[in-house]
C-alpha cells in the first residue's frame, strides 16, 4: 500500500519509508547511484547496471537519461530485483513530479515492465524476493544500485548473504553504491570482497557507502 506525502512523494505503508528523497529524488539518484558508481563517465555500450529495489523506476530513468546525454552508442542494460511491484497508475503518478526524464519508455504499457527494450536500453525487472531470485540470476553487473527500503525497516534486503550474492554477480572492477552507511551493511560488503568507503551522503544524510570489487 502507498500513501502520498507533500510534494507527491510516495511512501510504502508496509515499511513506513519513502520511495525516494523528500527533498529531491532525482538529485539524490544522481548523487548516490550515479556519482557513487562513477557514472556517467563509465557508461558504454553494454554497460550493465543491476539494482535491488526497482520502486518507481526513477533510478532506471535517471540512468537512461545520463546514458543518452553522454552520447553513448549502443545499448545500456538495466536489471532490477523487486519484491513488491508498484501499480502502474501509482508509478506514473510518482514520476509525474519530475521533468525531463524519458518517462515515455514506461508509459506505453499498462502492465508492470518486467521486460522492455528500446533502441538504446534493455530493462528487466525480476519479481520476487531477491534472496531467492538473485542466486538464480546468471548475469554480472558493472555497477549496483543498492536501493532497498531502510535497513532498519527492511533488513532482509541487506543481509551478509545477499551482499555476498551481489559480489558474486559483479564484474571484476565493478562497483556498488547505496544511500545507507549502516555499519552492518558496510561489513557485509567488505566480507563479500568489496573495498568499501563511507562518503558524503545526500541532503540530510551525512554519509553513504561506495564499494569496489578489486
Amino acid at each position: 500500500m502507498i500513501e502520498w506525502r507533500e510534494g507527491g512523494v510516495p511512501v510504502s505503508t508496509q515499511f513506513d519509508d519513502p520511495y525516494f528523497s523528500v527533498d529531491n529524488g532525482m538529485a539524490e539518484t544522481r548523487h548516490v547511484f550515479l556519482a557513487g558508481n562513477d557514472l556517467p563517465a563509465r557508461l558504454r555500450d553494454g554497460f550493465h547496471v543491476a539494482e535491488l529495489g526497482f520502486g518507481t523506476g526513477l533510478n532506471f530513468l535517471v540512468t537512461l537519461q545520463a546514458f543518452r546525454e553522454a552520447g553513448c552508442a549502443g545499448r545500456m542494460i538495466f536489471t532490477s530485483f523487486e519484491a513488491f511491484p508498484m501499480a502502474m497508475a501509482d508509478l506514473r503518478t510518482a514520476l509525474a513530479v519530475f521533468e525531463g526524464l524519458p518517462v515515455d519508455v514506461l508509459s506505453g504499457t499498462d502492465a508492470f515492465p518486467t521486460h522492455l527494450t528500446g533502441a538504446d536500453f534493455e530493462l528487466r525487472v525480476i519479481l520476487g524476493d531477491a534472496r531467492e531470485t538473485l542466486p538464480l540470476w546468471n548475469g554480472r553487473a558493472d555497477a549496483w544500485f543498492l536501493d532497498g527500503f531502510s535497513p532498519a525497516r527492511n533488513p532482509e534486503l541487506w543481509t551478509p548473504d545477499l551482499m555476498a550474492q551481489v559480489a558474486g554477480h559483479t564484474a571484476q572492477g565493478g562497483t556498488a553504491a547505496t544511500y545507507t552507511a549502516a555499519g552492518f551493511v558496510r561489513r557485509g560488503l567488505e566480507a563479500a570482497g568489496f573495498v568499501v568507503n563511507r562518503t558524503q551522503g545526500y541532503g540530510r544524510k551525512r554519509h553513504m557507502t561506495q564499494a569496489v570489487k578489486p
